[in-house]
């Protein structure tokens, strides 16, 4: 490992928090792909931040459902004590981050995150900066929407051009019944989004099985339920660095 990698990872949170779905409820964070990334990274002794793009973010209803959250996953959100919960009340802003502190890059996400995270300048840079140096840059379920957009200086293209990707699936939004909201708010799905990047998508026959992929020092999820698994590739893959 390169000397001047730290041992300190950032988990981006996307700031869009806005009516999404058709009862009229808002998309936001998906809590617990900020929960678990971070309980992986603490627990493999990194020291880890979270930053969205605005320094604001609201959490999706839809992702604090008993369907996605265990019940120590409940204890967590209901203890404003817990060092997550404090570390996401004070989230911080993305643009007075240092980009040079963090050795791995970790996009949560949430639906919120097809609006935001595209044109995210200052998550970009930092996640720019973090390749640049040899680090790692993850990202599970719509995360994703952001690789995109981080270029890699050697080749002027995507750091996903050529590689192996995976994200939420079209699948999956047919099932969530958020397809026609997608294109009526005109968002570009992972699937697309990563295909015109010259990324080589993957997605598991069923969208909501646990699915990541390793290409190098990309790592992706496909789900909320990958999300573990795909902290834990990203920490494999540092640590084989």
């Amino acid at each position: 490992m390169a000397p001047e990698l730290p041992k300190h990872a950032l988990i981006a949170v996307t700031s869009h928090y806005a009516p999404f779905y058709a009862n009229g409820d808002p998309t936001g964070l998906f809590y617990t792909e900020a929960l678990h990334s971070y309980l992986v990274l603490k627990g493999a002794g990194f020291e880890v931040d979270l930053a969205s793009e605005t320094g604001t973010y609201g959490i999706d209803p839809h992702s604090i459902d008993k369907m996605f959250m265990s019940e120590s996953d409940y204890e967590i959100y209901n203890d404003k004590s817990h060092e997550f919960s404090k570390k996401l009340a004070a989230i911080r802003k993305a643009s007075e981050l240092n980009p040079s502190d963090y050795g791995l890059f970790f996009a949560s996400a949430g639906h919120g995150s097809l609006f935001d995270y595209p044109t995210a300048k200052s998550l970009i840079k930092i996640a720019e900066s973090v390749w640049e140096r040899g680090g790692i840059v993850s990202a599970v379920c719509h995360g994703p929407a952001i690789l995109p957009s981080i270029i890699d200086s050697k080749t002027g293209k995507s750091i996903i051009n050529g590689k192996r990707v995976t994200g939420f699936t079209d699948k999956g939004e047919e099932v969530l019944n958020v397809d026609k909201i997608m294109r009526e708010s005109k968002v570009v799905p992972i699937s697309q989004g990563a295909a015109q990047a010259g990324g080589k998508y993957e997605e598991p026959e069923n969208p909501f099985d646990n699915y990541s992929i390793v290409d190098g020092r990309l790592v992706t999820g496909t789900n909320p339920a990958s999300t573990t698994s795909t902290a834990t590739k990203a920490v494999e893959a540092f640590n084989a660095l």
